[in-house]
């Protein structure tokens, strides 16, 4: 099957059942963003730490990679960047569309998959900003090398993406409060669901998600031309029992250096 192309579905399902992630700032954080109070995040809930940007983001060409929602491009753009927002929902972007157009920004949208902007030339972005959402693709390498190619030599990489550990637990019983180990990593939604659960998992419109090592996740920026100069970690906010125990969810700020 095409992944990319359920998992498109599945996002367009979830705008239209207004998950978290579909719900556009409000007006009035587009107005703090625009007198220099501005934050975002990658992960959950902790914000990224503005040391991690320039002092100043005007002028800044910046690309927000897989995502949409209208949440952190019309900030950034309100802050005074250029701004262009990827993702494979197109309801997604209209998430982004609507708020430039509620509160004037000026803000791009291209409708694609993360593993593949060669609708981008090389070398034309100072920042991405790439929320957790790598984990609905299967080989992530591709995305740190395209990242790393439509970067500026020293451009920033800004990436939020799962702790392994989250996949390791059978998803239906931890939400019960359960902690039962179930799968191993690398792992994904199809493992452990039999023929006939797996046709209804794909007919729900559910996402399909895999969990990817850290090696993959960190080596793997490394290895397409980064060097790591930030993490921090974020979790549920003590909604879900693993929380009790370890963060969920980690941050990268990673910068391009080109070696001759």
């Amino acid at each position: 099957m095409n992944i990319a192309q359920h998992n498109r579905k599945a996002w367009d399902k979830k705008v239209d059942e207004s998950a978290v992630y579909t719900m556009a700032v409000s007006k009035e954080m587009i107005e703090k963003s625009r007198n220099g109070e501005w934050e975002i995040t990658v992960t959950t809930g902790k914000p990224v730490p503005r040391n991690w940007f320039p002092n100043s983001l005007k002028g800044k060409k910046i690309l927000c990679l897989a995502s949409g929602g209208g949440q952190q491009g019309p900030v950034l753009a309100a802050a005074g960047a250029t701004v262009t927002v990827t993702d494979l929902s197109k309801k997604q972007l209209e998430k982004d569309e609507f708020v430039a157009n509620r509160d004037g920004l000026t803000l791009n949208t291209v409708q694609g998959d993360m593993t593949d902007l060669s609708v981008f030339e090389d070398e034309v972005f100072d920042i991405i900003v790439h929320p957790v959402a790598n984990l609905f693709v299967e080989n992530i390498s591709p995305v740190w090398k395209e990242a790393s190619r439509v970067l500026k030599n020293k451009g920033i990489l800004i990436s939020g993406f799962t702790n392994p550990l989250l996949f390791i637990f059978d998803d239906e019983e931890d939400r019960k409060g359960n902690l039962v180990v179930k799968n191993s990593i690398p792992s994904s939604s199809f493992d452990h669901l039999t023929e006939d659960e797996l046709v209804e998992y794909i007919n729900a419109k559910h996402t399909i998600e895999f969990g990817h090592t850290l090696e993959d996740q960190i080596q793997g920026q490394v290895d397409a031309g980064f060097v790591i100069a930030g993490l921090y970690e974020d979790d549920f906010g003590g909604s879900r029992p693993l929380d009790k125990y370890i963060k969920s969810f980690i941050a990268t700020k990673a910068v391009k250096l080109n070696i001759d």
